[in-house]
């Protein structure tokens, strides 16, 4: 390979953006109307659209506030703390978001047309929205507001008043984007012309206004939207996108959309989902930013805050990355098929951004043409760089070379290839992340490499100008000047840190399979899936970060609907855990409510308490039956029996069908006792038949009610008897014990199994290991929309802990009762990102 490896520094200059082209006279005067195709393309109303946005637009990178909030709304305080997030993004990482859009439930929400004057609009923002806009403004963002398309009345006097409000919205607090969606209701045939003389309005103060069409039939007025929505598809992980093959992780299925039709940019896919099942988010953006690259990029929704703290600067440079190449970037065409799957090339003939993918087990390389084929037209050395998984200089070659590209398994890759020199900080010699580029701050940047490994690294300091640098605390000026040795902490790990374990081959069902079973009854999690993210990510140390969480998880209605084991132990009557999902009972095969102490207790006593419907005539069980034991591997049988019923009045929330909205009703209290035997210590308790809504669990030594903080529960899994194995696979593996740090095992079935009908689980040292997670998910009372499991192709993980290095394992797979069988089964070992260490650079003007 030629490997010239020269580098130089430029301005970054920009482009143009894109103008109108024409006009056309549509049911309401004038207004500007551009082609799909691009400026100068003549074309009919059918494929037009209004205002100044149109193919060639750069793109407007957005969040939207759906599930933050369901179909109630979200209220002024909710609001406030989250545009303040953003602003400390904006702050310290220099992240540039154009639009925050309210979704649904804010002015309109689900068969529901309202105004500002409403009391229910005054209640969620007593103070309007003044306040709101100054402060997105503050950080150069805009609004945007979820509504439906119709709501203009009967009268000439209602439809000028929804007029009027909507133009309201775009010349008051400068709104920039609508969604418009079925879920409200359908535009009728005869409010037409109203629609698109609303928007004509409108577009007086927002010429940029951006019109989002979700599922409407928009008719004559169809040339008002800006956008179609490509596949009508919404990505909230494990809710409505998941996982069609076995994969290392949760967003597989997301990293194998397609493209739209011709890569036409006025199009929405919904964006990227960052509230559940987290890990490999940044994937799912780089494709939707760079790949997809629409009118609204990078486009996220939910509750970006779950993320570590450490994610935010990589949010933060995925967003900037495309904000600064925002104009090139809307130039793009399809690779040919050697690339890969949807493999896309965008930017002019001087500079390309290329995404690739990689959707199989084991990595894949790809030979890159630095040349026509990937639009590179300019003569001229080339120098290239990785930006996503992880950034890295890889060189400078010539024109028409080829240069292999390798990307890992079921992940995606950008690669930019420019004639250009290059205004971004780069660092040669080691991979690196950019943490914080910023002006008037320290630019910092993490130096990545194997645990005990040398590297000797020099800066690009792109278009910046430095005269002090620091490796850690440690002064390191010889890195401006030419390069400088550093040792990686650490020992070696144990490579390669991807690689197949076993191929799983039937055995006997086990004697110990119940024993198994429990073990990932007992470890996995039943509560909502932003519950489980916020356990990925841990604490934070961000008072912006924190107090959006609490600002989420503290809402009423979230908690109002028991979607969340800790509601059992915090002392509250009006907090519980549930198996209801809009109306229905989530257990499986009538599920077992199963409850982990941590470590054996002797107990005197245990109780609990459940909400039951005021108005149901039926009375709750005097007795419900339970087992408990100390280790799984015996159960004593035992008897909740009812004592007490308070008529408490505690309002309950049910989440309704509609998508989002709940319905609240009166519950009272019921009370079961258990005199515990002391003589008998046990950790593990199950209980059959459990009451539907359980608010609080306590358990009682030595006159002392024991502390519940570390406790754990779950609640849908079926009872051992229900779910009893039929078939079994079985492999022996070996954890070696320099396996790196965040390694993980995935039990990968291929096949049909049935929902919920296939579980796998470890045996290491004479103790069961249950999985922790599963992709899809595992069964879970859902804070939107149900949670979706599969009949096949599962993939059950398990973190690799201490306990298991230098150990050998026994790897088992349960084919369960009522499924199917036809599955292999085989097991890997793999990392969120390679083992690496990280040494801090510390860059000063």
């Amino acid at each position: 390979m030629n490997s010239k490896m020269r580098f130089a520094q430029r301005p970054f200059n920009r482009l143009p953006i894109g103008l109108p082209t024409g006009l056309l006279f549509l049911l309401v005067g004038f207004a500007t109307v551009v082609s799909a195709e691009g400026p100068g393309t003549a074309v009919d109303s059918e494929n037009s659209n209004f205002g100044t946005i149109t193919e060639e637009t750069p793109s407007i990178p957005q969040y939207f506030s759906w599930i933050n909030n369901t179909n109630e709304g979200s209220t002024e305080a909710q609001t406030i703390t989250n545009l303040e997030f953003f602003k400390w993004l904006h702050d310290e990482y220099g992240m540039r978001l154009g639009i925050y859009a309210w979704d649904a439930g804010n002015i309109d929400s689900e068969k529901y047309y309202g105004n500002m004057q409403s009391e229910k609009f005054k209640q969620q923002y007593p103070n309007g929205w003044g306040d709101i806009a100054a402060l997105a403004k503050s950080f150069s963002c805009r609004l945007g507001l979820w509504g439906g398309p119709d709501g203009f009345g009967d009268t000439p006097e209602a439809e000028q008043a929804r007029i009027d409000l909507l133009v309201s919205l775009c010349r008051d607090y400068e709104l920039q984007l609508f969604k418009f969606d079925a879920v409200c209701t359908q535009l009728r045939e005869e409010k037409q012309a109203s629609f698109a003389k609303a928007m004509t309005e409108c577009r007086k103060y927002a010429p940029d206004l951006i019109v989002l069409n979700h599922r409407l039939n928009l008719g004559v007025a169809k040339p008002h939207a800006t956008t179609f929505l490509w596949g009508g598809a919404e990505t909230y992980i494990d809710v409505h996108m998941r996982n069609r093959t076995t994969a290392p992780h949760n967003r597989a299925g997301a990293l194998s959309r397609g493209l739209p039709p011709d890569l036409k940019r006025l199009t929405e896919d919904h964006g990227v989902c960052i509230s559940s099942c987290l890990d490999y988010w940044e994937d799912d953006l780089v494709l939707q930013a760079f790949n997809r690259c629409l009118i609204l990029a990078p486009e996220i929704y939910g509750n970006p805050w779950l993320l570590r703290d450490d994610e935010f600067a990589k949010l933060s440079r995925i967003f900037n990355l495309h904000f600064r190449h925002r104009e090139i970037l809307v130039k793009g065409m399809e690779l040919p098929e050697r690339y890969g799957s949807n493999a896309v090339s965008r930017g002019d003939g001087s500079t390309r951004f290329i995404t690739l993918r990689n959707l199989s087990w084991q990595p894949v390389t790809y030979d890159v043409s630095l040349d026509e084929e990937i639009g590179l037209t300019d003569k001229g050395d080339v120098e290239v760089r990785r930006y996503h998984p992880s950034e890295r200089m890889l060189g400078t070659f010539d024109h028409g070379q080829s240069l292999p590209i390798e990307v890992p398994p079921f992940r995606s890759y950008l690669l930019m290839a420019t004639t250009k020199p290059c205004s971004e900080i780069g660092v040669l010699g080691c991979d690196y992340e950019v943490v914080r580029d910023t002006t008037n701050q320290p630019v910092l940047v993490k130096l990545l490499g194997l645990p005990g490994t040398n590297a000797t690294v020099s800066l690009h300091p792109g278009s910046r100008s430095f005269s002090k640098a620091y490796l850690g605390n440690e002064p390191a000026n010889k890195i401006l000047d030419g390069s400088q040795t550093i040792r990686f902490p650490g020992q070696p790990v144990s490579l390669p840190w991807h690689k197949q374990l076993a191929e799983l081959t039937p055995v006997e069902v086990p004697a110990d399979a119940e024993q198994l079973y429990e073990a990932t009854c007992f470890q996995a999690e039943n509560n909502a899936l932003e519950v489980q993210s916020l356990h990925r990510s841990g604490p934070t140390s961000i008072p912006q970060v924190q107090n959006a969480r609490d600002a989420f998880f503290d809402q009423e209605l979230f908690w109002r609907r028991g979607i969340w084991d800790k509601y059992m132990f915090d002392g509250k009557l009006e907090t519980f855990f549930s198996v209801l999902h809009y109306g229905n009972d989530k257990r499986i095969d009538q599920g077992a409510l199963r409850i982990d102490l941590g470590k054996p207790e002797t107990i005197d006593q245990l109780s609990f308490r459940a909400l039951w419907p005021s108005s149901d005539p039926r009375q709750p069980p005097l007795e419900v039956s339970a087992e408990v034991s100390k280790d799984l591997t015996s159960w004593k049988p035992v008897t909740f029996k009812r004592t007490a019923v308070q008529e408490g009045n505690i309002k309950v929330a049910d989440i309704q069908k509609n998508g989002g909205s709940s319905s609240l009703f009166d519950a009272d209290v019921y009370t079961w006792e258990l005199q515990s035997d002391r003589a008998q210590p046990f950790r593990y308790l199950r209980i059959f038949d459990a009451p539907q809504r359980v608010a609080e669990f306590a358990a009682w030594a030595n006159n002392k009610q024991l502390d519940a903080s570390d406790w754990h529960a779950t609640n849908l899994f079926a009872p051992f008897d229900a779910a009893r194995p039929v078939a079994a696979w079985q492999a022996a593996a070996e954890i070696e014990d320099n396996t790196a740090e965040g390694s993980y095992l995935c039990v990968a079935l291929d096949g049909k199994h049935g929902i919920n009908k296939a579980f796998a689980a470890l045996r290491v040292d004479g103790e069961w290991i249950g999985a922790s997670q599963r992709a899809p998910s595992f069964p879970c009372v859902a804070w939107e929309y149900p949670a979706r499991s599969q009949a096949s192709n599962d993939t059950h993980y398990f973190p690799v802990t201490d306990a298991m290095r230098g150990k050998k394992i026994e790897i088992v797979v349960l084919g369960l009762t009522g499924g199917e069988t036809n599955i292999k089964p085989h097991a890997w070992i793999t990392s969120y990102y390679p083992p690496r260490e990280s040494i801090t650079l510390r860059l000063e003007e």
